[in-house]
């Protein structure tokens, strides 16, 4: 259930307030080069050091306690973590029978019986998606140093904070409404090969999919034009190949049909629903007291959790990318002309 992946496998473990965070890695191949400076300019892209951010501040110094040997993956697990230094937990110890709306604090209670960790969320905690980003770092480098997709480049755009397209116009309004925000992300990745996905049930954008929605505050996830396929005829949505390589004279597919990529640079977009943990007055039920009422959310929270997210969404989009890249399988033959009739 903490498990994603077939081949390459990424187990995450650890709470907001624990001792660590961390994940460890199965499947990596051995003879990688890996550093600690590796993973240095994508960890800082996901610390919140932007307007609007928690003031919660992690050093967030990855540990490599496993795998490794003179720098070099053994073929061993990888067990990468990050120790919890910044924890303040009284905040939610005192309004422990409150449940937060929007939050899993309810189904957690239930689920588990009041033995949850409930302290800045637990294992629901967007705290723990600092181990996805290095994990993603490690498959960008199986990716390109042992796949040999030499082209292969991720990259985001944010495409909308709130009701804005400009970012600074979308955080004024929050912060003039004193409430917390979504936004929008979209996905560009450019040199994946032609055929990666294994249908029918991990296909390129089922693997995704799944993946994705592990990410804390994702709420829609749409590849090329998306819902917006709903307005068009068949004739409109379908990308023209246009010559020898696969390339296609638009991208409504969003570089993936029938669970594999095309030879098109994939994208997609992704919704991020406003951070639940808002300074406005909320209603919700008091188990304790056994009635609805008032209460407002303490404590150290985003005011729009998109930010931070592009550099999560990039890093998991990796990992499932190396995945099926490792599980790819060409032809151990040269096909026939007549192969093609």
């Amino acid at each position: 259930m903490n498990t994603l992946g077939k081949q390459l496998k990424l187990h995450i473990y650890g709470a907001s307030h624990g001792p660590e965070v961390g994940v460890l890695l199965e499947g990596v191949p051995a003879g990688i080069l890996i550093t600690f400076d590796d993973f240095q300019e994508a960890i800082a892209r996901r610390q919140p050091t932007m307007r609007g951010s928690t003031p919660r501040k992690e050093k967030d110094r990855i540990l490599i306690r496993s795998g490794l040997k003179s720098g070099l993956t053994t073929g061993a697990p990888i067990l990468l973590s990050i120790l919890n230094e910044n924890i303040r937990s009284a905040d939610y110890e005192n309004q422990r029978a409150i449940p937060r709306p929007g939050h899993a604090d309810w189904g957690a209670h239930v689920k588990y019986k009041g033995y949850e960790d409930y302290r800045g969320g637990g294992m629901f905690s967007a705290r723990l998606t600092v181990g996805i980003v290095a994990a993603g770092v490690v498959a960008e480098k199986v990716i390109k140093h042992y796949l040999k997709w030499d082209a292969y480049q991720v990259s985001s755009k944010i495409l909308q904070v709130g009701k804005y397209e400009d970012v600074e116009k979308g955080l004024e309004a929050a912060i003039a409404a004193k409430d917390s925000v979504g936004g929008k992300i979209q996905i560009t990745i450019d040199g994946i090969p032609t055929g990666i996905g294994e249908p029918y049930f991990y296909g390129l954008d089922a693997a995704l999919g799944q993946a994705i929605f592990s990410v804390p505050a994702v709420k829609g996830l749409e590849f090329g034009a998306g819902f917006d396929s709903l307005n068009m005829y068949g004739s409109e949505h379908n990308d023209a190949i246009i010559d020898a390589t696969g390339a296609t004279a638009t991208q409504n597919a969003g570089g993936v049909v029938g669970g594999l990529s095309n030879g098109n640079p994939l994208q997609f977009q992704v919704v991020v629903k406003p951070t639940s943990s808002t300074p406005q007055v909320q209603n919700s039920y008091n188990w304790e007291e056994k009635k609805s009422m008032e209460f407002s959310i303490k404590g150290r929270h985003d005011l729009c959790v998109a930010l931070r997210a592009p550099v999560i969404l990039e890093s998991i989009t990796s990992w499932v990318l190396a995945d099926l890249g490792l599980m790819y399988k060409e032809l151990p033959y040269a096909p026939s002309k007549e192969y093609y009739l």
